[in-house]
């Protein structure tokens, strides 16, 4: 039998206060209304004071309700079961399938140990160029997709969950506008990515509170599915939405501001989810890729500024693609030496093309006389706009690696690459040269 408390002495916001007593931090509780009853988090204890946040938002909520400790953290059902479906932040069905409640796993608990993790050493193939070729992503890596408002992030995050080479895709949406979310469930249908999905879904017209469920439910599920040896890829979108969620709450307990009205744990709150992705010794591994908006194109902003140093790397969508000098991906060398012996090289030698045609922009539009090298440079600079940049673009790595060297020998000659004569005679398009 769970006590139940009847005196609650405060309502603030979503934030009930109630005095009670052997009640854990994080703990699950149920408060009975006259409307039925909601789900609610410790969320601070200040000796009998328990302040709990309510998932569901607090209206409807008296001092006189009841409400009953469960005396465990927040657990979500787990098991292949879960494939193909769809559930709210909460982990109640949004697909009319039904309700899971065996195999049940608490969510919020810790990163793996250090010790425990192996170092990555193991490519994820999404057949999108400007990844694989240039930034490529690694397992268990955690890598945020920097954007502002009206970027496609959501499209680019739907193309590699169909196209990226794991076994389980989780879909955490924060904050999603409904449109999204249908995009999401039926662009991952009708390609036949779902199912071996799993989406929690919470939308704009769901309480805020519930936001902050999303990433712990989807990266307890990702590591108990990456202990049974799958190689699972976490998708969380929108991380500003999850600590706007934070921010929220903070106020709501009347805490000291940090930043732009943040809480001062923001980097921590983040750091503790961005930690689960690991790559377990003799099991599976946990990759992470997360959508962080940028109010205002501010990567000062404190959301994307906390991120970067807690990632590694970003990738930075800007007009519509994935802009090259934005981008890193700081694990890349860990695996790119082992696709194919010209794959550095050529990702060294674009780039740097690349970068110039970039000056030689600046230079046309200040109206200098263009040189016939500058000739060569715009004609290569808007073919790797065209053919690698694009995020139409839909190729595997070694079509990638073979269409970078087509678009070299289309515009310069082998020593003006500046690349060493025996990976030009061994790549260079029909051995010429």
């Amino acid at each position: 039998m769970h006590k139940v408390y009847t005196n609650i002495i405060q309502i603030a916001g979503d934030v009930i206060i109630v005095e009670a007593e052997g009640v854990g931090y994080a703990d699950i509780a149920e408060v009975a209304t006259s409307r039925g009853t909601s789900l609610a988090q410790v969320i601070s204890l200040d000796g009998k004071k328990v302040s709990l946040q309510v998932f569901a938002g607090s209206r409807g909520i008296s001092t006189k309700d009841k409400v009953r400790f469960l005396n465990h953290p927040m657990q979500v059902a787990s098991g292949d079961a879960l494939l193909g479906r769809i559930f709210s932040a909460s982990g109640l069905p949004l697909d009319k399938g039904p309700k899971l409640s065996e195999n049940l796993i608490d969510t919020g608990g810790p990163s793996v140990n250090p010790v425990k993790r192996i170092i990555p050493d193991k490519m994820i193939r999404t057949g999108i160029p400007m990844i694989d070729v240039f930034n490529s992503l690694v397992e268990s890596q955690k890598l945020p997709i920097f954007s502002i408002a009206g970027e496609p992030y959501n499209d680019l995050l739907a193309r590699i969950a169909i196209q990226a080479e794991v076994d389980i895709i989780i879909l955490g949406g924060m904050g999603l506008k409904y449109d999204d979310y249908l995009f999401f469930r039926d662009t991952l249908s009708e390609k036949g990515a779902l199912s071996r999905s799993i989406l929690f879904i919470h939308t704009a017209a769901d309480p805020v509170v519930e936001c902050l469920l999303v990433p712990d439910i989807s990266l307890a599920i990702a590591e108990n599915f990456a202990l049974k040896g799958k190689r699972v890829l976490v998708l969380l979108t929108d991380m500003t939405n999850f600590c706007d969620a934070l921010k929220e709450i903070s106020i709501t307990m009347e805490q000291v501001p940090s930043n732009r009205g943040y809480p001062g744990d923001l980097y921590s709150q983040l750091a503790l989810r961005y930690e689960k992705a690991v790559d377990f010794e003799g099991a599976g591994s946990i990759t992470i890729l997360a959508a962080t908006t940028m109010p205002g194109d501010d990567v000062t902003h404190p959301v994307p500024d906390n991120t970067g140093y807690i990632t590694e790397g970003q990738f930075y969508l800007k007009g519509g693609v994935i802009e090259p000098f934005g981008s890193l991906s700081r694990l890349k060398q860990q695996v790119n030496g082992k696709t194919r012996l010209d794959h550095r090289t050529l990702m060294d030698t674009m780039i740097q093309l690349f970068a110039n045609y970039r000056l030689t922009l600046e230079k046309q539009a200040m109206g200098f006389k263009m040189s016939p090298w500058d000739i060569k440079l715009l004609k290569y600079g808007g073919l790797f706009e065209k053919e690698l940049m694009s995020l139409s673009v839909n190729i595997p790595l070694e079509k990638a690696l073979d269409l970078g060297w087509r678009i070299l020998a289309d515009c310069f000659t082998p020593e003006e690459t500046g690349i060493k004569r025996s990976v030009i005679e061994a790549y260079w398009p029909n051995g010429k040269d």
